[in-house]
């Protein structure tokens, strides 16, 4: 049985709508080009690797975008595709999505992340040093060096464990932003105060932690959240809302000690 929106032939061929932007101060527009017999077991970014050989081929400039690992783990891949942050694969980054998810003659459309905290620096690559700002505000946890620790030294619950390491898995693609029609960092930043703020090691520093965070969120211009859970339906590592409960506890926890 063949996947939703998946074709049975080996190659589809479609138009694709890029944004095509020279620098942060430009004016971008979109650029429509014609992929021809491409292998449906091609990902994304390999696809988007043919069409900058073509281009180069032809003597244009190639088309700028974020990649690194090509395995789901850094996040690097931030790209907008028919509307859907990372494409319309649900719990998958872009370069985890593969053309087979796509028909032949079909119309895709690929834009970079849209935000205010995010400019644009060429074509479909961002600025996302705004996520790392925000992780820096959030300090160090702090801990006795030495020899390791007997694994029942400080005990942890199962199910505070478990929350603690879905948390970790946030890998800062920026997707839940993208998502969001208000710019909303709420769902990474309460993700990277869960994984310390559920764990004991995380305790000692946790109301300056969360503070000094969303202080730094709102510093750099991402928009309130107004919970309409665009961010937990379109994250590729599947954070769970219920995160964004929790740093709102903390912050008015960390208030009232004040």
């Amino acid at each position: 049985m063949s996947l939703a929106g998946s074709t049975t032939d080996t190659s589809i061929s479609f138009k694709l709508k890029v944004w095509r932007q020279a620098n942060a101060h430009a004016e971008g527009r979109f650029e429509t080009y014609e992929m021809r017999d491409i292998p449906t077991d091609t990902s994304f970014l390999e696809m988007m690797d043919i069409l900058n050989e073509q281009l180069i081929e032809q003597g244009q400039e190639p088309v700028t975008f974020d990649h690194d690992c090509r395995e789901g783990i850094c996040g690097m891949c931030s790209l907008y595709v028919n509307g859907h942050p990372h494409g319309p694969a649900t719990g998958a980054t872009t370069c985890q999505l593969y053309m087979r998810r796509f028909k032949d003659g079909d119309t895709i459309t690929v834009e970079p992340w849209r935000s205010a905290a995010f400019p644009v620096i060429k074509d479909l690559m961002v600025n996302r040093n705004a996520f790392d700002q925000i992780q820096q505000a959030g300090g160090y946890v702090s801990f006795q060096t030495g020899g390791a620790q007997d694994a029942n030294a400080i005990p942890i619950s199962k199910e505070a464990a478990d929350e603690a390491m879905d948390s970790a898995t946030c890998i800062g693609c920026g997707a839940c932003v993208a998502a969001c029609k208000n710019g909303s960092a709420m769902l990474f930043l309460s993700a990277k105060v869960s994984q310390f703020a559920l764990l004991p090691q995380g305790r000692a520093e946790a109301k300056r932690r969360v503070k000094a965070m969303l202080a730094k969120m709102d510093e750099l211009g991402f928009g309130n959240c107004t919970n309409t859970g665009a961010c937990a339906a379109e994250c590729p590592k599947n954070i769970k809302l219920s995160n964004i409960a929790r740093l709102n506890r903390e912050f008015i926890c960390a208030k009232c000690a004040d």
